[in-house]
């Protein structure tokens, strides 16, 4: 959920030092008694209205390897995760490991060692009919 806007927060402040009511101005502005209190209270302690800033989320398990990955994956760019796990030993599933490569913004796209033959036939043929192939058959009349 997104923070409150500076706006309404001092709005709200405005309307506690005119003599409102916690639940008045709660009902007024449509927030919670509580968010009221709280922010009442936080610009007791800190002199502050504004939202807290913290972490977002957690951070990623293997970010203190993310440069011996980035090592091994350029001596060995054809690695897969799980071998960069193995070789590595780290702890963490493969999917872990994946995540932190694209962290790391790496590609993966394999290089084919030649370029495909352009005269060479794509598709297998087709399966025995029975039918004798259409170059042998006797021409109609």
């Amino acid at each position: 959920m997104a923070a409150f806007s500076m706006d309404l927060r001092v709005r709200i402040f405005e309307a506690r030092d005119a003599g409102e009511s916690t639940s008045e101005i709660a009902e007024r502005f449509d927030v919670s008694p509580a968010f009221v209190r709280r922010l009442l209270q936080r610009h007791r302690e800190s002199g502050s209205l504004a939202p807290k800033s913290g972490p977002r989320g957690p951070q990623p398990k293997l970010r203190p390897q993310y440069e011996a990955i980035r090592t091994k994956i350029a001596e060995y760019p054809d690695l897969t995760a799980a071998e960069v796990r193995d070789q590595l030993q780290l702890r963490a599933s493969t999917q872990t490991v994946w995540r932190a490569l694209v962290a790391l913004g790496l590609t993966f796209k394999k290089r084919h060692s030649k370029r495909p033959n352009a005269n060479a036939t794509m598709s297998k043929p087709p399966a025995n009919s029975g039918q004798r192939p259409f170059a042998s058959r006797p021409l109609s009349a």
